[in-house]
């Protein structure tokens, strides 16, 4: 078993802000040249009007500043993009991994739920309840006692017979040693089967559940 360490991805503001502030001092820079130009015109004696040439150096000025301009508005797109690509592409590494989470809630998938335990020495008994997402129990069974880490696989028959449908079920463990009975945390299990970045963060898909990369505890 792998352990994950989690890592938040910090994406450099510099390179945003200073091409932010370079195209705002460019825009400031071609509207001064405008004001200027219009004013020369305006105010120019008719008999004597500017040089043609003087004139024409200007306006080539004025076209690179908005050349510049375009340019950097360009390479804002691009700057985004890319933070946003560098801040979601360590979740693909996971797709099609099996994870261990930091939530007692699991998927089913193909027809289980799987949630690890550990216990920290050996108990006489471990029982658990497994409820969905509205809160109602809807099977209960025994654990493995052993000391260590510990797995239940639940195949998603009911109580009653029926067929649990997909969704998210949560895992309730009580460990019992010498008649004392201890609650034990569970961790779900899901194999990762996408990644959705339409919030602008990256989240990991688990069949019909989502969870935060850093929500991860190992890869299995």
């Amino acid at each position: 078993m792998t352990s994950v360490s989690s890592t938040s991805s910090s994406t450099s503001t510099t390179t945003s802000t200073t091409s932010s502030s370079s195209s705002s001092s460019i825009l400031g820079d071609f509207n001064s040249m405008m004001t200027l130009l219009l004013k020369e015109l305006e105010t120019q004696d008719p008999t004597s009007p500017m040089d043609t040439s003087t004139f024409t150096t200007q306006l080539v000025q004025m076209s690179s500043l908005q050349a510049q301009e375009a340019t950097n508005t360009y390479l804002d797109g691009i700057s985004s993009s890319l933070s946003s690509f560098t801040s979601s592409y360590p979740a693909y590494s996971y797709l099609g991994q099996t994870v261990s989470t930091d939530s007692d809630e699991a998927p089913m998938q193909d027809g289980s739920a799987m949630w690890s335990y550990s216990l920290s020495s050996a108990a006489d008994s471990v029982s658990y309840t497994v409820s969905d997402s509205d809160g109602n129990v809807v099977y209960t069974g025994s654990g493995t006692t052993t000391a260590g880490t510990n797995y239940i696989t639940w195949n998603g028959t009911e109580t009653d017979g029926s067929t649990a449908t997909s969704g998210t079920y949560t895992l309730s463990i009580t460990a019992t040693t010498d008649s004392a009975a201890s609650s034990v945390t569970a961790y779900g299990v899901g194999k990762v089967t996408g990644v959705d970045t339409s919030t602008g963060t990256a989240k990991l898909t688990l069949g019909s559940y989502e969870i935060d990369m850093d929500e991860v505890t190992s890869i299995l």
